[in-house]
């Protein structure tokens, strides 16, 4: 895929799902469940047990159907390890130019993360396809709409606090897409094997970001 048509991927339907699990073998079983719920877009944290040979695994089982990155990544050697086992996209909690200026060499998009507005803009400036906004249940939807007034050319993916619930405000607050963790994937769901659950969250996640894009 191109760089385009993997940012596409991303911003439709508008979800990522982040997963942080315990341990690897989980993750096929959830990336089906999700894949089945409509969610295509999984960023799988580098705090995973064994995450680049996961990321190599889905790819290999998926291929193009789902878009896998990768999360939590905080150096350019881990970004690029990463990008060679098959991550499509890079996730940092942090901004760090030089992970972005690495990710724009190998043509992949990058969300960044950035807390404030001045952080937001660097990471935008640097060459950020996103700014990752978090912790964003620390900040509101409204926070988001006034760093866009002056900023409106920030592509924001809020994470942090992101729900079923709260996604309407956020996208109405001007977000391009969503970042769901453990309001997604839960430690719960995860441990009991509860996919059919899993499956019906992702649907409703993705009917939220729809019915709120709608609205605008």
């Amino acid at each position: 895929m191109t760089k385009l048509e993997i940012i596409d991927r991303i911003l439709n339907p508008g979800i990522v799902a982040i997963i942080r699990a315990d341990s690897s073998e989980q993750l096929i079983d959830a990336a089906t469940a999700l894949y089945e719920g409509g969610v295509t877009g999984m960023e799988i944290t580098m705090t995973t047990p064994n995450a680049l040979q996961v990321i190599s695994d889905v790819r290999k089982k998926f291929g193009d159907k789902v878009l896998i990155g990768v999360g939590s990544v905080l150096d350019t050697e881990t970004a690029r390890a990463a990008i060679l086992a098959g991550s499509e996209f890079v996730v940092t909690p942090v901004t760090k130019p030089d992970v972005i200026a690495l990710c724009n060499r190998y043509s992949k998009p990058i969300a960044s993360g950035a807390y404030t507005p001045t952080e937001a803009l660097t990471a935008h400036e640097s060459g950020a396809d996103f700014v990752k906004l978090f912790p964003a249940d620390q900040l509101g939807p409204q926070y988001i709409k006034n760093i866009l007034a002056p900023l409106p050319m920030l592509s924001i993916i809020p994470t942090g606090g992101v729900t079923v619930q709260t996604a309407e405000s956020f996208i109405k607050a001007g977000c391009v897409a969503l970042a769901a963790g453990s309001s997604l994937v839960s430690k719960d769901v995860l441990k009991s094997g509860d996919w059919k659950k899993l499956s019906e969250t992702a649907a409703a996640f993705v009917e939220a970001v729809k019915n709120a894009r709608a609205k605008k």
